[in-house]
C-alpha cells in the first residue's frame, strides 16, 4: 500500500433539490456535506454508518454517478490525473475504465436474459476495449478464472447460480475493464455469513494480484474490521471520525463510533447488554439540526454541541474526530477504567 492517494476528496457536498413544492424555497436533501478524505493507493478503505448516512451517495459521487454540488474529487494514478467536476467526453470515458462499481444486490444487478459470458463482456464492448470477439473472449475467460468461475459457468444464465456465485459474476464484470479503483457498495450484505467470508477473501486476493484500491461501503463493522486498512465513519452526510482500522476499534473517540462498535454481536455472555442504545433515528437530511448533527441522539450533548458544529480535527497520528467533547470523554473513560 502506498501513501500516495488515488482519490482525494475536498469539501465535497452533494445536494438533491426536492420537486413538487409550489411556494417558498424548494427543500434540499443534503446527502453529503463538506466531506474531505484521502484514499491511498492499494488500500482497502472502509466507509461505515447507519442507513441514510450518505455512504452510497459519497461513493457514487466519487464515481461521477451522482452530481457534485460543491467541493472537488481528484483521481490520480501513475498515468493520469483527473478533476472529476471538469471531466467531459473522452476523459470521462477513460475514467469509467479506471473506476468501477460492485453493486450490493447480486440478484438485481445481472440481466436474466444474458449469459454470464455476455454480462462480463458487455463493458468491453461498450467501452471499445477489445477489437475482436476472440480478444473479448480471452479477456472474459481470464477475469472469470481469477474470480473462480469456470468455462461452463460462462454458458449459463444468472438464474442457475447461487448468491455468492452471482456476486463473483458481478465482480468479474466490474474488473474486466482492468480498473485501478473499485467502489464495493455493501457488496456482501445480501449474502450468508460463510459466503461473505469467501467473497471478502476473493476481494483481498484480487487487490493483491491486480493492484486494486477499494472503497468498501458497509454498515457491518465486523466485516470492516476483517478487510479494511482505514475506516471513515459517516453520520447524516458528514464524517465524524476517521482512523486506521486497528486504532479506530481500539480507541474510538466519537460517541457515535463507540455506539456502533458496542453493537457488534459477541459470543461472550459477559458482553451481553453492553451495547449503547441510541434513542431516536437519524434526523431528516432536508432539515438537519443546528450544531453537531449527532446532538439529538448523543447522551453527552451540551449547549456548545447544540450551537456550534464541530470541525474534523486531529486526535493523534492519522486519527481525526469531529466532537467538541472528545478529550474530556476520553479522560472520563480512562478514569473509569482506572
Amino acid at each position: 500500500m502506498s501513501d500516495t492517494p488515488i482519490i482525494t476528496v475536498e469539501e465535497l457536498s452533494v445536494h438533491f433539490p426536492l420537486r413538487g413544492h409550489l411556494f417558498g424555497p424548494k427543500p434540499v436533501v443534503r446527502a453529503v456535506e463538506r466531506v474531505s478524505l484521502h484514499v491511498a493507493r492499494g488500500s482497502f478503505f472502509g466507509l461505515v454508518g447507519e442507513s441514510g448516512s450518505g455512504k452510497t451517495t459519497l461513493g457514487r459521487a466519487i464515481l461521477r454517478a451522482a452530481p457534485i454540488t460543491a467541493g472537488s474529487v481528484t483521481y490520480q494514478d501513475e498515468e493520469v490525473r483527473y478533476e472529476l467536476r471538469t471531466l467531459r467526453d473522452d476523459a470521462l470515458k477513460d475514467y469509467r475504465k479506471r473506476a468501477q462499481l460492485i453493486f450490493q444486490d447480486p440478484y438485481a444487478a445481472l440481466s436474466p436474459r444474458m449469459t454470464v459470458r455476455d454480462i462480463i463482456a458487455e463493458p468491453l464492448e461498450v467501452m471499445g476495449l477489445t477489437k475482436t470477439r476472440q480478444e473479448t473472449d480471452e479477456r472474459v475467460r481470464e477475469i472469470a478464472a481469477m474470480c473462480r468461475l469456470n468455462l461452463e459457468h460462462l454458458r449459463r444464465f444468472p438464474h442457475a447460480f447461487s448468491g455468492g456465485q452471482r456476486q463473483r459474476i458481478s465482480i468479474a464484470r466490474a474488473l474486466v475493464s482492468r480498473p485501478r479503483f473499485v467502489v464495493a457498495d455493501e457488496s456482501v450484505a445480501a449474502l450468508d455469513v460463510s459466503i461473505q467470508a469467501d467473497v471478502l477473501n476473493l476481494l483481498l486476493a484480487l487487490r493483491k494480484d491486480l493492484g486494486l484500491t477499494f472503497l468498501f461501503i458497509s454498515h457491518d463493522l465486523s466485516v470492516v474490521a476483517h478487510v479494511c486498512d482505514h475506516v471513515a465513519v459517516m453520520y447524516l452526510g458528514r464524517l465524524v471520525e476517521t482512523a486506521p482500522t486497528r486504532k479506530l476499534f481500539a480507541t474510538p473517540r466519537h460517541p457515535y463510533t463507540r455506539a456502533l462498535l458496542s453493537a457488534i454481536p459477541s459470543l461472550d455472555p459477559d458482553d451481553r447488554g453492553r451495547a449503547q442504545k441510541l434513542e431516536g433515528e437519524i434526523p431528516s437530511p432536508t432539515n438537519p439540526p443546528p450544531g453537531c448533527k449527532f446532538q439529538t441522539r448523543c447522551p453527552f450533548a451540551i449547549d456548545i454541541c447544540r450551537r456550534d458544529e464541530p470541525a474534523l480535527e486531529t486526535a493523534g497520528g492519522e486519527h481525526e474526530v469531529a466532537c467538541h467533547r472528545w478529550r474530556e470523554l476520553m479522560d472520563d473513560l480512562a478514569a473509569a477504567g482506572a
